[in-house]
C-alpha cells in the first residue's frame, strides 16, 4: 500500500492592530511546491479551529498538496462562546490573509472559505474587493434555522470569483430550495449536494459513513481549486 503524504502542522501568532492575537496553524505537506496554492479554512460559529472538522480538512486537504491555513477569530481565541461584530471578523479574516502571503510560503493562489460563519465571513471580503482565486463554503448559513425568510444571499450577487457550495440536503441553515435558486443566479457558482447531510454535512449514519462522506467532499474540493 503506498504511504500516505505526511503533513507537517506550523503554529503561528497573529497580532491584531486593535490588540490581541489570533491563533494560526499550516498544514504543510511534505512535497510543497515553491509557489503553493493555499486554502484557509475559517471555523463556524461554535467550534475552534481545532474541532475535529476543520482539523480534518486542514490535513486531508494538506495531502493533497495543498497549503493549507486554519486559525482562530479574536472572540475563540478568549474563549468567548458569542461571536465577534461582523466589522471585526472581517477585519480579522483580512489580517489572517496578509500574514500569509507575506510568510515564507509565498502562495501563489488563495482559495478562502471555511465552514458556515467562516465561510460567509469570507464571502462578505471578497465582495467588498478582497481579491482571491476562489471561494468555498462547507456549509453555508442562508438563512437562520426556521427563518427562511432572512436571507443572507444579497452580497453573493456582487461576486465574480469562482465558488463552491458544499451542502447537505437537510441542512437546517440552507434549505435546498433556496440555496438552489440563490446558486442558480450566480454565474461563478457550483453546488456540490450532500444527500441527507445535516450542516456538518453528516447524514446521521454513523462514523464510517461519515468518513466516507468527508473523504469524498476532500476529493470535490482538490478538484474545483485544480480546475479554477
Amino acid at each position: 500500500m503506498e504511504a500516505r503524504p505526511s503533513v507537517q502542522q506550523e503554529k503561528a501568532r497573529v497580532k491584531l492592530e486593535t490588540g490581541g492575537e489570533m491563533s494560526l496553524a499550516y498544514g504543510v505537506p511534505s512535497l510543497l511546491s515553491n509557489s503553493p496554492t493555499c486554502m484557509v479554512l475559517a471555523h463556524g460559529a461554535g467550534g475552534p479551529m481545532y474541532s475535529p472538522f476543520i482539523s480534518y480538512f486542514h490535513t486531508e486537504l494538506a495531502r493533497k498538496g495543498l497549503l493549507t491555513v486554519k486559525f482562530n477569530f479574536p472572540y475563540m481565541e478568549a474563549r468567548k462562546k458569542v461571536p465577534d461584530k461582523r466589522v471585526i471578523l472581517e477585519a480579522s479574516y483580512r489580517r489572517i490573509l496578509e500574514e500569509v502571503r507575506s510568510s515564507k510560503y509565498k502562495p501563489s493562489r488563495m482559495f478562502i472559505g471555511g465552514k458556515s460563519m467562516g465561510g460567509r465571513i469570507a464571502s462578505m471580503i471578497v465582495a467588498e474587493g478582497e481579491d482571491v482565486n476562489g471561494l468555498f463554503f462547507l456549509g453555508y448559513p442562508l438563512h437562520p434555522p426556521g427563518r427562511q425568510d432572512r436571507l443572507r444571499d444579497e452580497h453573493l450577487y456582487k461576486i465574480d470569483k469562482p465558488m463552491l457550495f458544499v451542502s447537505g440536503t437537510r441542512d437546517n441553515f440552507a434549505n435546498r430550495d433556496l440555496l438552489a435558486k440563490v446558486t442558480a443566479k450566480l454565474p461563478t457558482a457550483k453546488v456540490h449536494w450532500i444527500e441527507g447531510g445535516d450542516h456538518s454535512l453528516n447524514k446521521g449514519n454513523g462514523k464510517e459513513e461519515l468518513a466516507r462522506t468527508y473523504e469524498e467532499v476532500i476529493g470535490i474540493l482538490s478538484d474545483w481549486v485544480s480546475a479554477n
